[in-house]
């Protein structure tokens, strides 16, 4: 059935164009040259749309979104070891481990020498944002692990506890540094 606006070609001449008038038998279009022709239906094919349509870049570009193939894949999360499962610093504050001879030392000057070192490998850890220490200090009378609380008190952001006793029995102190603090 031809009707007004479908594109149509006669039969037997090379002639194609859109229907603008629809009588009983007789159909007039317009050619594609611009002129007006009256055929009769029977000389007459209605044309299937075949024409091709050109999507614009935008509708293009939204197609492509919307498959699957194109859509950004999301990232992997970067597996970081926990914290707590890397092994902690040790710093063995054992006089014997830090200088050669205590020839000619007095115990005070050996108790500023182990503070001293404890206090620059704590700095180093928190420079260097290496969350936990062990710091080896012996068994001993105590004063050694009773200046390391007094030292270790002064710093914001440590915790500090005994050592895992299994390892370290009861010469060593945990310091965990908190990186990044609740304010």
């Amino acid at each position: 059935m031809i009707k007004i606006d479908d594109i149509v070609s006669v039969l037997d001449e090379p002639i194609t164009g859109r229907v603008i008038a629809v009588s009983e038998n007789e159909v007039t279009i317009e050619s594609n040259d611009g002129f007006e022709m009256k055929f009769l239906r029977q000389e007459l094919v209605k044309e299937e749309s075949d024409s091709l349509i050109i999507p614009s870049y935008e509708e293009v570009a939204k197609n492509l979104q919307e498959k699957e193939v194109f859509k950004k894949k999301p990232k992997r999360p970067v597996i970081k070891p926990k914290e707590r499962d890397l092994p902690p610093m040790e710093v063995d504050l054992h006089i014997h481990k830090l200088i050669k001879s205590t020839k000619g030392m007095s115990n005070h000057e050996m108790v500023t020498l182990q503070l001293d070192t404890a206090k620059r490998q704590l700095d180093f850890a928190i420079g260097k944002r290496i969350p936990r220490i062990i710091f080896i200090h012996g068994v001993g009378q105590g004063i050694l692990k009773e200046e390391l609380k007094y030292l270790f008190g002064r710093y914001d952001n440590i915790r500090m506890s005994d050592a895992d006793y299994k390892k370290y029995g009861l010469g060593a102190m945990e310091v965990y540094i908190v990186q990044n603090p609740k304010n």
